[in-house]
This record gives C-alpha cells, sequence and structure tokens, in this order.
C-alpha cells in the first residue's frame, strides 16, 4: 500500500495533549495540541511526514541529490536537508535573497547539515529548481525535485498517515475533536489531511489559517491545493469527488504578507510559552495560533467544544526574527 512506501525519518507518534491553563482561560472550550515539534528530524517540524514519503521515492527512483527551495528561514528546506543526511543524499537548497553575512536560525542549520545552498534574489519559492536541475544533470548527477513545502500527492501522503496517528490517539484518549487549526501555506498539510478524513472517517472540521496570500507559480492557492487533493486521491484509490468546495482556507490573519510579524503573532507566542512552556515560530505555528485564540475569544465556533491545534514546529526560525519579539 501506498502509506507504506515511506522512508522513516521521524519519532511518531507526537505527543497529543491537553494545553490545561488555556482550558482554563478560555471557559466553554477544550483546548488540544498535536505537538509535531516533536518530529526530532533537524529540531522537528511537520515536513518530516512529507519527507518520509519523498524521500522514498527519490531512492526508488535511483536519485543521488535532492534539490528544494523556499525562503530563507524555510523550515522544509532544514529538515529536507537532515533527511538527505540520513538517506546518504545530496541536497541542494534554492533559497529566496541574497546571502547573508551571517547566517541565523534554519539557514544556520542547512548549512551545517551540509546543503549547497544557491540564493534566488526574489524568487523564495523555488522558482529557479528547474535551472539547477539541468545545471546538475548535465554534470551527471541524477536529481529529484522537491516541490515548494514537500506539497505534492506523495508528500501530502504524509498528512493522510498523521490522519490514522491521530485518530489512534484519539480513542486512546477518549477524546472527541470537533475542529482542528493549523496553518496553511504550500497546501501539502491541509491536502493530506482532507485525504485522511475521508480514509479514516475523522469528523472533526478542518481549519486552516492561511499564511501567504502570494499564487504559487501562477496558480491560487485553493487550485494548487485541489490539484494536491486530486493527485492523493489517485494514489489512495479513493472514489470521492472533490472541488473548491473541499478548500476553505482563513484568510483573516496574511494581510500583512509572509514574514511580517505583527502585534497578533508576538502576542500568540507568548500566550502559549507563558501558559503552557511552548513555544512557536512566528511566521507559521505563530500566526496560525493567534487565528484560533480570536476564534476563541470570538465565539467563531459553539461553546463547549473540544479544538486541537497541530504544531508544526518552526522554532529554528524565531532567532532571525529577534528583534521584532522583543
Amino acid at each position: 500500500m501506498v502509506l507504506e512506501n515511506k522512508f522513516d525519518l521521524g519519532f511518531f507518534p507526537t505527543p497529543l495533549h491537553k494545553l490545561k491553563n488555556l482550558s482554563e482561560q478560555y471557559k466553554g472550550y477544550d483546548i488540544y495540541i498535536k505537538r509535531d515539534d516533536q518530529t526530532g528530524l533537524a529540531s522537528g517540524g511537520n515536513k518530516t511526514r512529507k519527507l518520509e514519503y519523498l524521500i522514498q521515492e527519490a531512492i526508488n527512483n535511483n536519485c543521488d541529490t535532492v534539490i528544494t527551495g523556499g525562503a530563507q528561514q524555510s523550515n522544509h528546506c532544514r529538515q529536507t536537508a537532515a533527511a538527505c543526511v540520513v538517506a546518504g543524499l545530496e541536497c541542494d537548497l534554492v533559497l529566496g535573497g541574497n546571502e547573508p553575512k551571517i547566517f541565523n536560525g534554519n539557514i544556520l542549520l542547512s548549512h551545517l547539515l551540509g546543503a549547497k545552498i544557491h540564493f534566488s534574489a526574489e524568487n523564495r519559492r523555488g522558482e529557479d529548481m528547474n535551472l539547477l536541475k539541468h545545471e546538475l544533470k548535465s554534470k551527471g548527477k541524477k536529481p529529484y525535485m522537491i516541490p515548494y513545502g514537500g506539497s505534492n500527492g506523495t508528500g501530502a501522503m504524509g498528512f493522510v498517515n498523521a490522519v490514522k496517528e491521530l485518530q489512534n490517539q484519539l480513542i486512546k484518549q477518549d477524546i472527541i475533536v470537533e475542529y482542528i487549526f493549523f496553518a496553511s501555506s504550500s497546501g501539502g498539510t491541509l491536502a493530506g489531511l482532507t485525504l485522511g478524513k475521508e480514509l479514516y472517517g475523522l469528523s472533526a472540521e478542518l481549519i486552516p489559517i492561511n499564511i501567504d496570500k502570494i499564487e504559487i507559480h501562477g496558480s491560487g492557492l485553493e487550485e494548487k491545493i485541489l490539484k494536491i487533493i486530486q493527485d492523493g486521491k489517485k494514489l489512495l484509490n479513493l472514489n470521492r469527488n472533490y472541488s473548491s468546495d473541499d478548500i476553505k482556507l482563513i484568510r483573516n490573519y496574511d494581510k500583512s504578507g509572509y514574514g511580517v510579524i505583527r502585534q497578533n503573532e508576538k502576542n500568540a507566542i507568548n500566550e502559549l510559552a507563558i501558559n503552557e512552556g511552548i513555544l512557536l515560530d512566528p511566521v507559521y505555528s505563530g500566526r496560525a495560533f493567534y487565528g484560533m485564540m480570536d476564534f476563541l475569544k470570538n465565539e467563531k465556533i459553539p461553546l463547549n467544544s473540544t479544538v486541537l491545534f497541530w504544531h508544526t514546529g518552526g522554532l529554528s526560525a524565531i532567532f532571525e526574527y529577534a528583534t521584532s519579539l522583543k
């Protein structure tokens, strides 16, 4: 089965536990957290789940090099570099912007993990990866290209499998979750959870907090995510028909743009840190957690609901944003 064809990279299952102090503060809601910041691959993060399937595909295709791209503080790129070390593959990262004088956060960790880093100026979504692929092939390499965020049908299998993991934990702990909040950017996590809901009968409503409002390679986000879902559906042999109505991105919190830290993100990071001793990153999980806080404070979902925040990781990036968070 396609879900068994993976290269083990993480420590699973990741913890699922109640946020007891915040549940006391937000009367009327039971709040749980799924700790994908604890996957264990080079400081953890949700991309480990996708990479288990993507790296296996690279190995199946007899590739010797992996190419991927993203912003300079890309959690995906850092975890890809670590995954390549484990799998014995070379790693080339195409990062947006110009080379900084001092490496910090994720870019520092990617460098320490031995990745070859290429800078692509204004292109921060891997737009230049094809150029690098042709260059490496001309040198006799056999590269495998992972899309921005690891988000395609293969990568989405990581979060299909994650739904099975979550269902087992919910049954064991006798919890019924009604809403799941999480950060959504390149769409693979949302696509995988959507497919996993169908495959494993998860009843919770997904509430994806959109992080980045820019289109991906000229395609709207919903269009891109629907394509990932359709590709994943074929891999899983699912019969259900999906449409754009199945993709309900929450866009209320992305107005300032990608990587722009506002008071909202600061408040969210502080609230979880001082109440539960858990750290968020300012770009993804911080913005998504603020979105959940706003839903609860303003009762945008019914009182007496049980909610889950899926922590996607990203702690390494927090140091790059230190001046914004003081």
